[in-house]
């Protein structure tokens, strides 16, 4: 497989912007991404913004954020207070946020959901992210739900097994109110993981994966 040396556009550091609909969807989509990211880049600085964190769930997004990228490399973070499953009816307020931040920030990275999640919010978040971030590397990052939408994906980034222990310790303990859903749980997360780990065969037997529309070497 080929594999991808990344670096800042200026030459200088590593740019990454992190989107997600709600509180956690960055850190399950991507978090052990980010992790290796940090150790792969120790100078990278990170954008991060949540649309939908309201009440105890902003204090879970911030905690979220600084665990996974470290309060020192976060650039911004920016917790809006969209209502939950309601993105797409206020449509026009989102898009704007996305206005706002193709002015303030030029990534050389971007994780964002995957524009065939079953969820309406991932959705419209993943189609925003598209256009306006026309000229950029992203990749669309998968989030494990009921509806069961899990698809092909086309990038890897093998892990190590002590990464994924320690993303699913930060999410366990960043996310509180979300323990009394069933599905949330250690080994869901593990396990996904490890599925994709076995798909790229990946030396720990772990891995996260993504889907890339469009790339250019």
């Amino acid at each position: 497989m080929i594999r991808l040396n990344l670096g800042g556009r200026d030459g200088g550091a590593l740019k990454i912007l992190c989107l997600g609909s709600h509180s956690d969807d960055i850190e399950i989509g991507c978090g052990g991404t980010v992790l290796r990211l940090i150790e792969q880049y120790p100078g990278c600085i990170f954008h991060w913004v949540v649309f939908s964190a309201i009440g105890v769930r902003k204090a879970e997004a911030q905690r979220g954020a600084e665990s996974f990228a470290g309060s020192k490399r976060l650039e911004r973070s920016l917790f809006k207070e969209f209502p939950d499953t309601f993105m797409p009816f206020v449509g026009a307020d989102v898009k704007n946020v996305f206005e706002e931040l193709k002015q303030t920030v030029s990534p050389d990275l971007i994780f964002t959901h995957n524009r065939k999640d079953a969820h309406q919010d991932h959705r419209l978040i993943s189609e925003l992210t598209w256009n306006a971030f026309r000229d950029h590397f992203i990749l669309e990052y998968e989030i494990p739900k009921y509806d069961g939408d899990l698809g092909q994906p086309s990038v890897f980034v093998p892990l190590e097994s002590e990464t994924c222990k320690t993303k699913v310790r930060y999410i366990m303990d960043a996310f509180q109110s979300q323990h009394t859903k069933r599905w949330f749980e250690e080994n869901t997360f593990l396990s996904l993981m490890r599925l994709r780990g076995m798909e790229c065969n990946a030396p720990s037997g772990y891995a996260e994966a993504f889907y890339c529309r469009k790339l250019v070497l």
